[in-house]
């Protein structure tokens, strides 16, 4: 069996019961050690195989798991923050399928969940944003078209951008260019949950002057939006003169 395990945003701690579980009954683990904390790791039983996917391409990695399979042991894929963003997943699963090769995925604590706790804040607020746009700039890896950031922005919603903290200057423009203000309050993430975790608060317009004041290049993530200023209504949740199938309305 072979278990795709989300690691979480950072902190070690972050992992799920279910994941930390998972890992401490690993015969091999497989991790990407340019993002997971290698404090997880101090969970591996004695004689556990450790490696580090950050040095391997994707048939290194199936190779590793075909022979522990074919070993009967039972592989870990400890993967960042949840396996759904940005994780690589379905290339890995698919050639897993072709090979007959069993599989689990236990989701974990995607790292813009950790920055919103890390900034306190709320990605949904009545009379503000109920949408939530998740994208990153184009680089290596292109970004359709049709998801371009100026089509994102031009919703005015709230927008939590991956992989782009070296493209702040850019990001910047073409979020003004889409429709946000100047002012719009953003924020600057860096490796949120960590011991070493910096968060930078500031707008669309200071994004790239927050970053290079504050030496961030990679390892964030950017959130832009309304939801960071201080002006929203109150939820009707929990509004007295709103009734539930629980709670009956004040007159």
């Amino acid at each position: 069996m072979v278990d795709f395990v989300g690691a979480g945003c950072g902190a070690a701690d972050l992992i799920t019961v279910r994941g930390m579980r998972l890992l401490q009954s690993a015969d091999v683990i497989i991790y990407a050690g340019s993002l997971v904390n290698p404090e997880l790791l101090c969970n591996a039983k004695d004689g556990c195989e450790i490696y580090d996917s950050a040095r391997l391409t994707l048939e290194e990695i199936i190779d590793i798991i075909k022979k522990a399979e074919l070993a009967g042991k039972h592989t870990v894929r400890l993967q960042t923050g949840d396996l759904s963003l940005f994780g690589a997943l379905r290339e890995q699963a698919d050639i897993l399928d072709g090979l007959g090769i069993e599989y689990r995925v236990t989701p974990g604590v995607s790292s813009m969940f950790g920055a919103a706790s890390s900034l306190r804040a709320e990605y949904t607020l009545p009379g503000v944003s109920q949408s939530v746009v998740i994208t990153r700039m184009a680089g290596r890896t292109d970004v359709p078209e049709c998801e371009s950031i100026e089509s994102f922005a031009s919703h005015g919603c709230t927008m939590v951008v991956f992989l782009s903290a070296g493209m702040t200057a850019e990001l910047s423009e073409r979020l003004i260019n889409g429709g946000y203000v100047s002012g719009t309050p953003a924020a600057i993430v860096y490796k949120a949950t960590w011991a070493d975790e910096k968060v930078c608060r500031c707008t669309v317009g200071t994004l790239h002057e927050t970053a290079v004041k504050n030496g961030i290049s990679k390892t964030a993530l950017i959130i832009v939006g309304n939801v960071l200023g201080s002006d929203y209504e109150l939820s009707k949740l929990y509004d007295k003169t709103f009734e539930t199938e629980f709670r009956k309305a004040e007159k």
